[in-house]
């Protein structure tokens, strides 16, 4: 009766953390106390119930989290630095990653910038996409649909001014 006892206070326990954080941290734990008192109500012994609550713990945690995350998740609306990655931004200042330096503006805000790509070199004027914020700094790459429209311009400039 002890270990019934013990199993349901435990289980209200983690029910109650979880209610309170709502981070899907104790609800795993929950679970395995939940087998547990099963278990004691059937007359297992002791080490037989916390064998089973760790391990129906373990097995929740690591093979079901993951699913509850990507659901629960997909609604939460991304604030701040966040919201930039995978938006468009121009460039301001050459992004150089040997030299250390380039900027971008993307909603009317400048950052500093650094490419994707270890020896780009983005120029004046592309057009990037923010892949990843690292501190303060966004990580870009260059559009190449941006990249071919503009090398079809210059190439009729060049093609003009040759007639």
């Amino acid at each position: 009766m002890k270990e019934i006892i013990f199993w349901l206070i435990l289980l209200i326990l983690c029910i109650g953390v979880e209610l309170a954080t709502m981070g899907l941290t104790t609800i795993w734990f929950a679970g395995g106390a939940l087998v547990a008192i099963f278990a004691a109500v059937m007359g297992a012994p002791i080490w037989l119930q916390a064998v089973l609550f760790i391990a129906v713990s373990l097995l929740l945690l690591f093979f079901t989290r993951p699913i509850a995350v990507k659901y629960f998740n997909k609604d939460r609306v991304k604030t701040n630095v966040e919201s930039l990655v995978g938006r468009q931004a121009i460039v301001v200042s050459e992004v150089d990653n040997l030299q250390g330096i380039g900027q971008v503006t993307v909603g009317g805000q400048e950052w500093s910038a650094r490419s994707a790509a270890d020896q780009a070199r983005i120029n004046v004027g592309a057009v990037v996409t923010i892949v990843a914020i690292n501190g303060v700094k966004l990580i870009v790459r260059e559009e190449q649909l941006q990249n071919t429209k503009e090398a079809a311009a210059k190439a009729a400039d060049n093609t003009a001014e040759a007639e």
